[in-house]
Order: structure tokens, then sequence, then C-alpha cells
């Protein structure tokens, strides 16, 4: 990563641009690192007992984890928040390059994506339009890339997803209860990006230009699920909504509106706290993390990735459908998002990859820097490419544009992340119809949450919102319910 980078979390420095009047911030709430727990402020604080026994304890700190510890403390729950790493965020990570405020990972909003935009009014967060049109698309050609009109590689692109969509209007008739109509996707539920394109039979250059676009949301084409596109439009509405998801941007970055989510409820959260084992004893659960400390509560929200499942031991057992899903993964494997500074007479492209053949399989870009350059963010789904080298970058985009001149990289491998072990989620064929009702169910004392489980928006920061809030009622009921008799 770039030496340059500046990675923030809730207790370091914010930037001038930060300007939402009334911004909340960490300062009801006691982050401790990976030493004994700390109360929170007294009247303000959760009670922390020296037993360091909890009403609730969240463990891991992204947007579901947020939701959900935010949820029980409103109850007046004792509730402890633990995250593996060194900061709060989860898949969402804001930091600083090149005098700019970028996301290492989620970063878009979109009207559609209610909870999310509810949580940024609500906290009276400014949004930053990323509505500009690029002067050109750059896609597939003949004899390797091309610039095309983007009126009409648009409208050809258009007219492409339309037919790859065709015929699944009726499959999720309420976008939020996926499983609504489970009968209707017996079928469509085992075929890949890959089936589906195969059933088209396309010409050469039509091919390459939907390929890439199905792979890059799947990780590949082969990988995965039909529905879970198909699912992306149903909530979007219409093909128009879909294809402007990545309309706005909250002016704070996402770490500024998880902050002030986890300000609305001040919670004792401990840093640096990856847990190994939870033991549900039917009448408590015990959590231990690596470091030795063992927490106990009546009820806990597991907020990790779903990639991430089987580097804890749940030593009470759980449904073989959660270490399938977890050996499968629901979020893309290899997932690399890069940040490039450019020189060159580049103008404002966007390009998209085939899906083989090019290590970047999508460019957008981004800001225009008072020095000329250009900042712009690359994808990569390649297992086997170079994000942390410069030249590799370079000789990446300049598949696109051969006269750009990279400057300075930072990137995040998201599939390298012990904590993560995948970027985006984009659930594999017969997650959604044999494992997702399971996946959400309450498991004793335990609950699961997080986007790659979310009935709505999964793969969103909206879907982490959705499915953090509903675990934490799940994980209240849990609270207050007495214990099963022990049979003798």
């Amino acid at each position: 990563m770039a030496a340059e980078y500046t990675p923030t979390t809730g207790t370091s420095r914010r930037r001038t641009v930060l300007k939402a009047a009334g911004l909340a911030t960490l300062a009801a709430t006691t982050v401790v690192g990976a030493g004994d727990v700390a109360s929170a402020r007294p009247g303000r604080g959760d009670g922390a007992r020296p037993d360091d026994a909890y009403d609730v304890i969240v463990v891991g700190a992204g947007f579901a984890g947020v939701a959900a510890a935010r949820a029980v403390r409103a109850q007046g729950m004792r509730t402890l928040l633990l995250e593996a790493r060194d900061r709060i965020g989860g898949r969402t990570w804001t930091g600083t390059f090149a005098g700019e405020l970028v996301e290492m990972g989620g970063a878009w909003v979109h009207p559609v994506h209610t909870k999310v935009w509810h949580e940024i009014q609500s906290h009276g967060i400014s949004l930053v339009a990323d509505d500009t049109p690029p002067d050109r698309l750059i896609l597939p050609s003949g004899s390797g890339y091309a610039d095309f009109d983007l009126t009409v590689a648009g409208t050809r692109l258009g007219e492409l997803l339309t037919s790859f969509f065709a015929g699944s209007e009726s499959y999720f008739p309420r976008p939020h209860e996926p499983l609504h109509r489970a009968d209707l996707l017996a079928g469509p539920d085992r075929l890949t990006l890959r089936d589906r394109l195969d059933q088209l039979r396309l010409g050469p250059r039509d091919e390459a230009w939907l390929n890439g676009h199905t792979a890059t949301a799947g990780g590949s084409n082969t990988r995965g699920a039909y529905t879970a596109l198909v699912r992306q439009l149903a909530l979007s509405g219409d093909l128009e909504t879909y294809n402007g998801l990545n309309a706005y941007r909250p002016v704070t970055g996402m770490g500024g509106l998880i902050n002030a989510m986890l300000a609305d409820r001040p919670v004792t959260v401990r840093l640096n706290s990856p847990v190994a084992a939870i033991t549900d004893t039917g009448a408590r659960v015990h959590v231990d993390t690596r470091g030795g400390k063992r927490y106990t509560a009546r009820s806990v929200v597991v907020a990790v990735p779903a990639n991430v499942w089987n580097s804890i031991s749940f030593r009470s057992g759980l449904p073989r459908e959660f270490a399938a899903a977890s050996t499968a993964g629901i979020a893309v494997p290899h997932a690399k998002k890069i940040w490039m500074k450019v020189r060159g007479d580049v103008g404002r492209f966007l390009a998209q990859g085939a899906e083989s053949g090019a290590p970047l399989i999508g460019v957008v870009p981004h800001t225009t820097l008072s020095d000329g350059s250009r900042l712009m963010i690359g994808f990569s789904v390649d297992p086997a490419f170079d994000h942390t080298s410069t030249a590799r970058v370079q000789a990446a985009l300049r598949t696109f544009v051969p006269q750009a001149v990279v400057e300075r990289i930072v990137s995040q491998d998201w599939g390298g992340d012990p904590y993560a072990r995948g970027g985006w989620s984009f659930m594999r064929p017969l997650q959604l119809t044999r494992q997702l009702r399971t996946l959400q169910q309450p498991q004793g004392r335990l609950v699961f949450a997080g986007s790659d489980i979310a009935s709505g928006w999964s793969g969103f920061v909206d879907g982490a919102i959705e499915s953090g809030e509903h675990a934490g009622t799940l994980a209240l009921e849990a609270a207050t319910r007495r214990a099963a008799p022990v049979r003798v």
C-alpha cells in the first residue's frame, strides 16, 4: 500500500470536508484495546460488570454488528461489541489518499437503499453525487479494447441485460422476502451466471460485453448464481435504477456514518479481540477470544462475514448449512479494490474488461485533482493479480488506455483479509434456496447477521443494517428467554 494512505477510524483525525452539522462521534462510547474491559461513562454506558457478564455480546463491528448492538442497547441491555481488527467498519474502510477521502470497501448508496438512506438523513450527513457521466466507454472489441460512444454502447448493454434477465420477472414478487415464491426458484437457483449466458447464444462481441459485467458481480461467471443478480434487479425495480446504484456517497465517508450510528447508543467496544470459540450452554453463551479472555452473555449476535464462520469454533454445534456456506463462501473470494493516481491524456472514461484476459475487470472514474492528475478506482477478481505493484497495475490499466501513467496506488485485497476472506456478497447456486432460511434463524442463544445473509440488499451496506437490526430483535428475545430445564 502507498505510504501516504491514511486509514481513518472513530478516533482518527477528521478532514475539513466532513461538514455534516452536528455529526455524532464516539465520545460517549468506550473503545478499548486488548486489555481489561473499560466501562462506558457513568449514566451513559452499559454498566460492564467485573465478571464480564453481559446481556448481549455482538461479534463483529461492521454495519451489521453496529446496527445489532445499537438495537439491543436501545432496550437497556448491557452490550459488548467485540471486533477482531483495530478499527470498526468491517468491509467498509474509509481513509485518505492523494489528499482525498477514499473508500477501500463499500462506498455507494442510492435512495432505494432505504435503511442506509434513512441513517444518512437522520444523522444530517450530506451526500456527494457521482452522477457525472464518463466521456466514453472502453469495452472489448475484436482486437483488444476500444472506445465506444456512450449512448450507442450504453443502449446495447441495456439490450443485453434485458435479454439476460428475460423470464425472471416473477421470481421475486416481494424483493425483500426472497423466498416468498421459493417454488419458482427451484430451477433458476441451480444456474450459474455462465449457465444463463450460454442460454443466450450471443455473438463474440456481445458475449464479451455482457460477461465482464456479470463476472464482476459474481467473482466469476462459473461461481456466481443467476438468482443473485436477479435479486438485485428486483430490489432496484427497473433496469435504469439497477444500472445507477453507484450514485451517491456520504460526505463523511462510510467511516463517518458508522461512527455516528455507534454513537447513537453507547456501548463498550473492544478492538483487537478476534474470537476463537463460542459455546451456548443453554442458559448462557461463553465467548472466548484468541487472547485468552472469556466473556459471558445471555445471547450473542455473530456479525462476521459468512466466509469467516469456519475460523470460529462453535462448540455447541450448528446445522450443517453454516459450515457448507462458509466453506463454499458467500462473499467473492478474490475481490480487490485499487485506487490509482493517474497522469496522461486519458479523459474521464469507464472501462469494463471481459471475463478473461484483463486483470482489472473494471475501472471507474473518480476525481480530477488540482495538479491535473486523476483518481480512478479499479476492481479485480483475479487471484493471481499483484495489486500491490504499481508497475503491474499500470500494465493492467494500459490494457484499456495505453497512454496512462500510474504514479501511485493504494489497494485492499479483501480475500486476503483474515477477518473478511472475501469482498462483496454474491451467493452461489442453491445457497439461496437451500441455506438462507436456516442461516437467518436463531440457533439457541446465537443469532447470525451480516450483508451476506440479508433478506434485501445482500452485498450492500443497506443489507448489513437490515440484517443487524433483525438480529438485534432476535437476540433480545433470546436474552430474555428462560433457560430450558436440564433433562436428567
